[in-house]
């Protein structure tokens, strides 16, 4: 098996989470390409399953916000099955005063999510580029799209700071980087309720649906392990983006993630 090289003084890199466990950085990568290729034939219907399809509300609200306009090149990092991608696109066919054609990107690290994400796509759909790729190492030119949205994708990177220096680095100046993503609730009694339900539930569903219990408790764990709101608007500003803010979604349960790069 290779082995990454040791930073320049010798030392390798430092662990990083896996859910709860502590994995070397080439390990994580291997293992959460592994939970969404395993889990992309039922990935949607655990999704409307697990959030009783709330997750959807998340989705419309963090599309209007990005209030996409045609003749934009968007990216979507960590795209999945197009979900994102093809709410863009839906919203931009929608429009009556089109004015030019749009590029929407999907960028996922795992083959079948994107397989996945091409036998579902209908419609305006269609017209999404597919790109399997890591969004900690994009194979894109600096200053080549206008947008990045990335939905709850953003906690699966091994290190964040280095996918948000990317975000930047491609996008042009003007454009706008927008992450949905779990956080903190911020409300006690459904704090709890959450926490509850996310360990005792989510891993049972995904036995029972995806076949895979073990991915799940991944999942659950994960969101727990991610930086609260706070705290991720300061990592979005130290990789250089600017005008960052973050809005609450059901109690924090969720958020959306704004920024810029001016």
């Amino acid at each position: 098996m290779a082995k990454r090289d040791p930073k320049p003084d010798g030392r390798r890199p430092p662990p990083v989470d896996f859910g709860f466990r502590r994995v070397s950085t080439d390990e994580k990568g291997r293992l959460v390409r592994a939970v969404f290729d395993e889990v992309a034939p039922r990935y949607d219907l655990m999704n409307d399953l697990m959030s009783a399809g709330v997750h959807r509300l998340w989705k419309r609200a963090f599309i209007e916000a990005l209030a996409p306009r045609p003749g934009l090149t968007i990216l979507d990092l960590a795209g999945g099955t197009g979900d994102i991608a093809s709410g863009i696109l839906n919203r931009l066919a929608g429009r009556r005063d089109p004015a030019g054609d749009s590029t929407v990107i999907v960028c996922d690290a795992s083959p079948s999510m994107i397989e996945a994400g091409r036998r579902r796509a209908r419609g305006p759909a269609r017209a999404i580029r597919w790109l399997c790729a890591d969004a900690e190492a994009l194979p894109m030119a600096e200053m080549s799209v206008d947008a990045v949205t990335i939905a709850f994708g953003l906690r699966n990177v091994t290190r964040i700071e280095r996918a948000l220096g990317e975000a930047r680095r491609v996008l042009r100046p003007g454009g706008r980087f927008l992450c949905l993503e779990f956080g903190r609730v911020v409300l006690p009694l459904l704090d709890r309720i959450y926490e509850r339900y996310s360990f005792a539930v989510v891993p049972l569903l995904g036995a029972l649906v995806a076949r895979d219990r073990d991915a799940y408790q991944y999942l659950v764990e994960s969101i727990r392990r991610f930086p609260p709101q706070a705290e991720l608007a300061r990592r979005m500003e130290r990789a250089g983006l600017e005008r960052v803010s973050y809005r609450n979604l059901s109690g924090g349960i969720a958020a959306i993630h704004s920024a810029w790069r001016l």
